[in-house]
């Protein structure tokens, strides 16, 4: 999921910045009030994109962790883990790498929110602008969590799986990758 994570973040966070500059370029150039002129266009589409693209991202790191969690707090049940300190842990990392990805999502929103109300001219575009600024700067941060969070997370997935190797070990009982091939086999 790292790996993943990083190329959606990646391309959100150029997309972006991209979407950023066509932005500025636009607005010195006027573009919203010149239909000839495509930049003010790139900007709107980069922009969309961009918007999309970080509420994807941030849904999949909900996602991921939601999932994540329910799957390590069922083994837990399962093979009566204590709740310290890896089913814990994977809630307080839930808990902190929530905030962040909420708040990248919102003013995500509330930028495009601005910018379709500056285009119609109810709205000065210094909020469309001073959101896209926040919006760029709550993302960066997030994406710095969510990737502390998601690989603290991939190493206690690991050593979730390790606690339950050893203890079908003591058990008697094949370990996990013992049992996933002798299922596979005809």
């Amino acid at each position: 999921m790292t790996r993943i994570f990083m190329v959606l973040a990646t391309t959100d966070s150029l997309l972006l910045l991209v979407g950023y500059g066509f932005g500025v370029v636009s607005k010195l150039r006027h573009g919203v009030d010149n239909a000839s002129d495509p930049v003010f266009w790139y900007h709107f589409l980069f922009g969309l994109s961009a918007a999309m693209l970080t509420l994807l991202v941030h849904c999949l790191i909900f996602t991921y962790f939601l999932g994540t969690g329910r799957w390590v707090k069922e083994v837990k049940l399962a093979y009566d883990l204590p709740d310290a300190p890896l089913p814990k842990l994977t809630r307080d990392l839930k808990r902190r790498v929530f905030p962040p990805a909420l708040f990248a999502m919102l003013t995500a929103i509330a930028t495009g929110a601005a910018g379709a109300a500056a285009q119609v001219k109810p709205s000065p575009w210094e909020a469309h602008a001073t959101l896209g600024t926040l919006t760029l700067l709550v993302n960066f941060w997030a994406f710095r969590v969510e990737i502390q969070c998601l690989r603290t997370n991939g190493w206690v997935l690991e050593e979730v799986m390790r606690e339950v190797d050893r203890l079908r070990t003591l058990r008697g009982l094949l370990s996990n990758a013992q049992a996933l091939e002798q299922e596979a086999a005809p």
